[in-house]
């Protein structure tokens, strides 16, 4: 989330970051030498559009649910959050939490009507007793604007970041980082993209846990005597919630977000269309549930380590957003082998998640648009593959230009937009169609317009950018994160119009859907 600051990044001269690490780079070549041969076995197995979108549905629920980890926990999550911790203190807990607690929601709410009402994407579920076109079109919207958003962070944090761990120049790392994850998707689909997602969930919580054990080694490994040696050295308020977000609006509109917006990414509900039923698909958010909570309980520790071990001011030296505090703990503890291990790890991390954005967004291009827009409804499997995996080419060129065209600029907003987007035009809408009978086509419609117009004229006006960005002294919208308003104005907009124009169409279909909401009748 804060990987934008790291553009900023000057490496000092007691830190290695910033220059070319022998095992960085081995360890780089090793896993991109491993997962290239997986999309290779994988292209072999990916011949229909069930293989190339949900890996033929063939995947557990417990490897789904640690390629759902691997998905959701980004390079972003595992150094901002750490580094948040590490320069703020008890607040950054609060993005722990809201990227967490998001998950039971997803469990109990989202993963078993998605799996028996949809099939590769979640306009499937939002269209299942409601007009196709429509839907088809604004729920496309919503999804690739999400992801497009979110891609522009990923790509401009990973080019940034791989110049520093790597020494390797932006515009070369953001090249290599758009290849690579399009021949993950291209030739091996979402078969080559679960077992990415799997690999990089492993060695991350791996390299994660051996950096707490090796700071906690420090203090005995009491966790309790860490938090007391940040009260010594830095005061009792690093301990105390208040430190970084002071307005309690803010507060909520971020976890809005942060718990909501995770029920409405699309690469994370694509996922639960890989396993073979609804079962497989709670089991799967209760796998990953554990997984990431585990994690951010790790990056949380990391934080508070850091901020003992390496210091406030050597941290804030580097990257005044902290986003280096893993890396510099790692070198501390770990030294230089170990520094390049946990770097090649975080830039995995980084082809993995843009990996899965692609395929999401080439799925809603290709199923959404293409078969159910311009066809009509009328499924071509080989034309559909083909445009898919143009799709797919097409958004790896994209996000390569993205990364390009943005060097240099401040994008943290961006995936904070992205969830608020998320949270405001696909969360909604995809829950009143599962648990509304008098939702209507023309509801649904409004509800994702207003999600998405709402955030991004929110963002504009707010203080990340009109402040920080813009260089204005007060901004007009008072919110860091619009969630707040832009998700309530999309359920009343959803209400009102559903109410005020019935359809009583979609209604009489609202008793089948339940069927298969909840006994799987007709699922494939």
């Amino acid at each position: 989330m804060l990987l934008s600051n790291i553009l900023l990044l000057v490496a000092p001269s007691a830190s290695t970051l910033g220059t070319a690490n022998p095992v960085s780079i081995a360890m780089f070549f090793l896993f991109v030498a491993v997962t290239l041969y997986i999309t290779y076995w994988a292209a072999k197995k990916t011949k229909t559009g069930s293989e190339f979108y949900a890996a033929g549905r063939n995947i557990s629920g417990f490897q789904n649910g640690l390629a759902l980890a691997g998905d959701y926990m980004s390079a972003a999550s595992f150094l901002g959050i750490a580094g948040m911790v590490a320069t703020k203190g008890y607040d950054g807990l609060i993005y722990s939490i809201g990227f967490l607690v998001g998950w039971p929601l997803i469990m109990f709410l989202i993963a078993e009507p998605l799996r028996n009402l949809g099939k590769y994407t979640f306009a499937d579920v939002v269209a299942y007793r409601l007009r196709q076109r429509p839907i088809r079109i604004a729920s496309s919207v919503g999804s690739l604007l999400t992801i497009a958003f979110y891609l522009i962070a990923q790509m401009v944090g990973a080019g940034g970041l791989i110049k520093t761990l790597f020494g390797l120049e932006y515009e070369y790392a953001v090249v290599v980082v758009g290849i690579v994850m399009t021949m993950y998707v291209l030739f091996g689909g979402m078969i080559a993209t679960t077992w990415v997602q799997i690999i990089k969930a492993v060695l991350l919580l791996s390299g994660a846990t051996v950096l707490v054990l090796l700071s906690l080694a420090k203090f005995g490994f009491s966790p309790a005597n860490l938090l007391q040696t940040v009260s010594t050295q830095y005061g009792q308020e690093m301990l105390s919630p208040g430190g970084y977000i002071t307005n309690p609006f803010d507060a909520l509109s971020l976890g809005l977000a942060l718990m909501l917006g995770t029920a409405g990414l699309p690469h994370i509900l694509m996922r639960f269309y890989t396993v073979p039923n609804a079962k497989a698909a709670r089991k799967s958010v209760f796998v990953a549930t554990g997984f990431i909570g585990y994690f951010y309980l790790l990056t949380f520790l990391i934080g508070f380590s850091a901020m003992a071990l390496v210091g406030k001011p050597a941290i804030e030296g580097i990257d005044k957003g902290g986003n280096m505090a893993a890396l510099l703990l790692a070198e501390q503890t770990g030294g230089t082998a170990f520094l390049g291990f946990i770097a090649a790890v975080a830039f995995a991390t980084i082809l993995a998640v843009v990996a899965g954005l692609t395929l999401s967004g080439a799925s809603s291009i290709s199923h959404d648009l293409y078969v159910h827009v311009f066809k009509h409804g009328v499924s071509d499997e080989k034309g559909e593959m083909k445009v898919a995996k143009r799709a797919t080419v097409a958004l790896g060129i994209l996000s390569i230009l993205l990364g390009l065209v943005f060097k240099g600029q401040n994008v943290a907003f961006m995936v904070g937009l992205a969830f608020s987007i998320a949270a405001s035009a696909n969360f909604p809408a995809l829950l009143m169609s599962i648990i509304w009978k008098r939702f209507t086509t023309k509801g649904a419609v409004w509800s994702i317009a207003t999600g998405a117009l709402l955030s991004l004229v929110l963002i504009v006006l707010s203080p990340t950018i009109m402040v920080d960005i813009m260089g204005y002294e007060e901004a007009i919208f008072p919110l860091k994160n619009p969630a707040l308003v832009s998700m309530t104005g999309a359920f009343l907009m959803g209400i009102v119009v559903s109410l005020l124009q019935p359809e009583p169409t979609a209604a009489a279909k609202f008793e089948s859907e339940k069927l298969r909401t909840y006994l799987g009748v007709g699922a494939e």
